[in-house]
């Protein structure tokens, strides 16, 4: 109900109160009755009205606040989704640049080790049988030579399989724990992702409390607000309704 028709009600019932004191000097008392009733009628419609105005109006702007908390909501999501992502998105980066590293770490950690690789260090059995290969080679016994260099050949064969082995198995040993050293490393880097990970949660989960908190604070003064409003309003319209009643007398 706009202004107009607020006022046309008040000037209407300015009439039926003149018409109902008119009636009342002029002895028309069954008249006066009548009119007295329509302007309590009147006055109770309107003071109604008001009041379910007022509910709509309290209503209106109870569901403002909820869209306005539930845009809120919905732009609090859309920010930490972003730091979520964006999060995981270095986490993975840095986890792959680690993972690279590591494996270029390791060819050149296998190649630094095989140029380290010395040559065999042979027994003295072994140097003893090509020095006495060589005096029967000098003297010209080719015969006993040649055993004695088919001898050594075999002992040296032997040496360098073992020496192979033994370097082998050193150097995976040494292998293994450079390869340790990387995935220890790696393993750190793992936990802290995951520590930063729940650190970010925390950080939503009360940045989320926090904004529930507030809006749950807005809504209830809200409330608290209409709630005075309407018994403002009711109170108001009892002191009305007194002073018409007296007025009625007269």
């Amino acid at each position: 109900m706009n202004e107009t028709q607020e006022s046309a009600i008040a000037d209407f019932l300015q009439i039926l109160e003149e018409h109902r004191k008119n009636c009342v000097r002029q002895g028309k008392y069954v008249e006066a009755d009548v009119a007295k009733n329509r302007i309590d009628e009147l006055k109770s419609h309107e003071a109604n009205r008001r009041l379910e105005a007022m509910k709509d109006q309290h209503e209106r702007e109870k569901l403002g606040i909820e869209e306005a908390h539930m845009l809120e909501f919905q732009q609090f999501n859309l920010i930490w989704d972003k730091k979520s992502k964006e999060y995981q998105q270095q986490c993975d980066d840095q986890v792959n640049m680690m993972m690279e590293r590591h494996k270029h770490e390791i060819k050149e950690y296998q190649r630094k080790l095989i140029e380290r690789q010395q040559k065999p260090k042979f027994s003295s059995v072994l140097l003893n049988y090509r020095k006495i290969e060589e005096h029967l080679a000098r003297a010209k016994n080719y015969s006993e030579a040649h055993k004695m260099k088919s001898k050594a050949d075999r002992l040296e064969e032997r040496e360098i399989d073992e020496w192979n082995k033994q370097k082998q198995k050193e150097m995976f040993q040494q292998e293994h724990i450079f390869r340790a050293a990387k995935k220890q490393e790696f393993a750190a880097l793992q936990k802290r992702v995951e520590t930063g990970k729940k650190e970010l949660d925390i950080q939503r989960r009360l940045a989320l409390e926090r904004l529930t908190q507030r809006c749950q604070n807005v809504k209830s003064e809200l409330e608290k607000g209409h709630t005075r409003e309407l018994i403002a309003r009711k109170q108001a319209l009892g002191i009305e309704v007194m002073i018409d009643r007296r007025s009625s007398r007269i």
